[in-house]
């Protein structure tokens, strides 16, 4: 079974995502967070309803960008992440 979002759990997916995903961080603030221009961007945390990115474009600003739906776990927060990602793509 997978994890709840906790703390614990937030921190591994912003450190996994800042890490090894730093082109998607910025499609989910340009896509979702109808930003243009973003510089960089950082997931700074996940937790069930959505996610909180620092993002530098025009300005430094944090965002938060709401999930279609409630996550259950660790593993529907990957599913959903992943599924944001083909869709900002096709924007």
């Amino acid at each position: 079974m997978s994890e709840a979002i906790n703390q614990a759990v937030s921190d591994r997916i912003c450190k996994h995502m800042n890490e090894d995903h730093q082109d998607a961080i910025i499609l989910y603030a340009e896509a979702f967070g109808q930003l243009q221009g973003v510089k960089s961007a950082k997931m700074i945390s996940i937790d069930h309803e959505g996610m909180n990115i620092e993002v530098n474009h025009t300005l430094e600003e944090t965002i938060r960008i709401e999930f279609d739906h409630t996550l259950e776990n660790s593993q529907d927060a990957h599913h959903t992440l992943v599924n944001m990602i083909k869709t900002a793509k096709q924007v």
